[in-house]
């Protein structure tokens, strides 16, 4: 017997039921900070590593204290490569802190730490996804992790379902288009249902990805 596509999203929920962000430990908001540490996990999701490896290294970066611009700004070259390795982050350890001490400079060059500013000086998500792209490390893969997630804060980027998340939706067989998805959930589900979409698109082997 055939799901519904209602049924889908359903089960699809209750098997991914947090967002990258949630397991990294950031509690997403719109404020400086956790808006912040979701572009440090963006720049660590987008590397050529495994999802579990950035997430655990994004947890270890924030316990350090480095969860603000001025934190990671200041840190001390052999604390973040400390932070780095106890995530598994150690094949792109130098590069990456080299990458989230500019960034974070960066930030405070451009906005004045606040991601929030950036936002409202572009006309519209495209222009959003662009300048994200400035960072060192993130380019259109990590603007779009970034999009995903913070779609839930930011209303302006909804809804918003990248290639990743769209093949997700094709292999559960749901529609392709990002609204037709978004009339499935509530708003505020947008971040989690694009997580698991992205994670039914990493899934490995035949059968059921739900299972």
């Amino acid at each position: 017997m055939s799901r519904s596509h209602e049924e889908m999203v359903e089960l699809l929920l209750a098997r991914h039921d947090r967002t990258y962000a949630q397991e990294a430990g950031i509690e997403l908001a719109d404020m400086p900070a956790p808006l912040f540490q979701l572009l440090v996990l963006a720049n660590l999701l987008s590397a050529r590593i495994g999802a579990g490896a950035a997430v655990a290294t994004a947890r270890e970066l924030f316990a350090a204290g480095f969860r603000t611009p001025e934190a990671m700004r200041g840190a001390s070259r052999p604390a973040l490569l400390a932070a780095l390795g106890r995530g598994g982050y150690r094949r792109y350890d130098e590069r990456t802190a080299t990458m989230l001490h500019d960034g974070a400079q960066q930030l405070f060059q451009d906005d004045d730490g606040d991601l929030r500013r950036l936002r409202d000086a572009c006309d519209g998500p495209g222009q959003i996804l662009e300048r994200l792209q400035d960072f060192p490390g993130i380019g259109p893969a990590g603007a779009a992790i970034f999009a995903r997630e913070a779609q839930g804060v930011w209303p302006v980027l909804a809804p918003f379902l990248d290639k990743k998340a769209l093949s997700g939706a094709v292999r559960l067989g749901l529609p392709d288009e990002a609204a037709r998805l978004a009339d499935l959930v509530r708003p505020d589900q947008l971040p989690v249902l694009a997580s698991g979409l992205v994670r039914t698109a990493l899934h490995r082997g035949a059968g059921d990805p739900l299972r």
